[in-house]
């Protein structure tokens, strides 16, 4: 398996809440995510939300498609919720919320293994390629997400999580 390191940076104006509510809410993601083509409760999560497993269909701007499942293994609101990845992509997420004068902070940390074959014989000729249509994913979700709040997005990006800041 070839690994994948992402760090992604939203800023948003408006309240950490609202930010927190529609991150949570993945069964919405369809509606407002546009590389999302469809979400499946696989498991109801504790009264804290913790266990919760979800099956997200993703396309992408490349030409295939990948399904994931994202299990809550952690989650502290309004400011962290930890996903383990099963699935086309194996390993963790982690978003980190902050706020300060107004302004939502939005940090996710992807780090993943693919599992597909053909992605794992490819990478060495198009591992920038598939780096390149996670930012292109990333950055449809931020500006997503701003639309749907009605809030402003400061900062939209995404950059090799292994490399530094």
């Amino acid at each position: 398996m070839v690994q994948y390191s992402f760090l992604t940076r939203w800023d948003l104006e408006g309240p950490i809440e609202r930010v927190w509510d529609t991150i949570i809410d993945v069964d919405s993601y369809p509606q407002w995510w546009k590389y999302v083509a469809g979400v499946e409760l696989v498991r109801p999560g504790d009264e804290a939300g913790i266990g919760v497993i979800h099956r997200v269909r993703w396309t992408t701007a490349l030409p295939y498609s990948l399904t994931i499942e994202t299990e809550v293994v952690r989650r502290e609101p309004p400011h962290v919720l930890e996903v383990i990845a099963r699935g086309e992509l194996q390993g963790s997420g982690l978003w980190e919320l902050t706020q300060a004068d107004g302004t939502t902070t939005v940090i996710y940390r992807w780090k993943v293994s693919t599992t597909r074959t053909w992605m794992n014989l490819t990478s060495p000729v198009l591992r920038r390629a598939f780096a390149r249509n996670h930012d292109v994913l990333m950055k449809a979700g931020g500006e997503g997400l701003a639309q749907r709040l009605g809030a402003r997005i400061t900062v939209n990006s995404t950059r090799d999580g292994r490399s530094p800041a």
